[in-house]
């Protein structure tokens, strides 16, 4: 019979790192363990990168940390494996594991586990690839204290025109992080949909709209002599001016989860937010 293999990745604080190591050693006679290189000394075990891990065909990765924790290894690979997360953050959507649970959710995911997709957003800036968003893209003014203008064009047709701080291009698994914090709809994950929220718009009739989530999203700067910041998951970061075309639209591939909850999206929420 051939072993699990598990990836392991882990905040840098010492208690994210600290748990991540007892449940290393938990782990370790029952399955093959991978460890991220940026903790992987402080563990005591060979490090392996993310990319790497990847290649592996791990069945899964164990995040030690929060939402950001989670964005950051999914942007380093390029078909996401599962990623279970352990919540070590404060209001984490993507993570559903609390520290206590950890050592007995893993124990039962050894004999198996569902997988939940959720769709990405591919970001193309002038034909070129950036690294696909789980959440969201921001396009941001760089300018402090200062609009841009921007024109939103989806499948052809010209949606919105108008001046802002900027704006976000969330999936609906990103409804519930900035997109959310700036008055847009929360969205169940099942529906495939793309959430589109100004930021601080100049018109009060800018409002948030919810699109098919196979839409093609053009957005471009109308105002020469501006710059804007295209913000993917608050993980990677480029500026981008009026002659420049950044266009969104969904990934080929998904981001994956472990399922381990019986509970569901309505009843995260409820106990995120309250």
């Amino acid at each position: 019979m051939v072993a699990i293999k598990i990836g392991f990745v882990s905040r840098s604080e010492p208690e994210s790192v600290l748990l991540a190591k007892r449940l290393v050693n938990q782990l370790l006679p029952k399955a093959e363990i991978f460890v991220d290189q940026d903790v992987s000394g402080q563990i005591g075990i060979a490090g392996t990168p993310v990319e790497e891990m990847e290649r592996q065909k791990v069945d899964f990765i164990v995040s030690v940390g929060g939402d950001g924790t989670i964005l950051r290894t999914i942007h380093k690979m390029n078909d996401p494996v599962p990623i279970l997360g352990i919540n070590m953050g404060t209001l984490g959507f993507l993570v559903d594991v609390e520290p206590k649970d950890a050592a007995g959710t893993l124990e039962r995911l050894l004999s198996g586990f569902d997988v939940d997709e959720r769709s990405r957003l591919e970001v193309l800036l002038n034909e070129r690839c950036l690294p696909p968003a789980t959440n969201e893209v921001v396009l941001m003014t760089a300018s402090p204290a200062k609009m841009i203008e921007f024109e939103i064009i989806v499948d052809g047709a010209l949606m919105e025109d108008f001046r802002a701080d900027g704006v976000i291009i969330a999936t609906s698994t990103g409804s519930t992080a900035y997109a959310m914090s700036a008055g847009g709809p929360i969205v169940d994950p099942r529906v495939d949909a793309i959430v589109l929220v100004p930021m601080a718009p100049f018109k009060l009739s800018s409002r948030p709209w919810v699109i098919p989530g196979e839409s093609r999203i053009e957005v471009k700067l109308k105002l020469p002599g501006k710059e804007a910041l295209v913000v993917v998951d608050g993980q990677s970061t480029t500026t981008i001016s009026q002659n420049d075309s950044v266009v969104i639209r969904k990934a080929e591939t998904p981001a994956r989860f472990v399922k381990v909850g019986r509970d569901g999206f309505y009843e995260k929420v409820k106990s995120k937010l309250t």
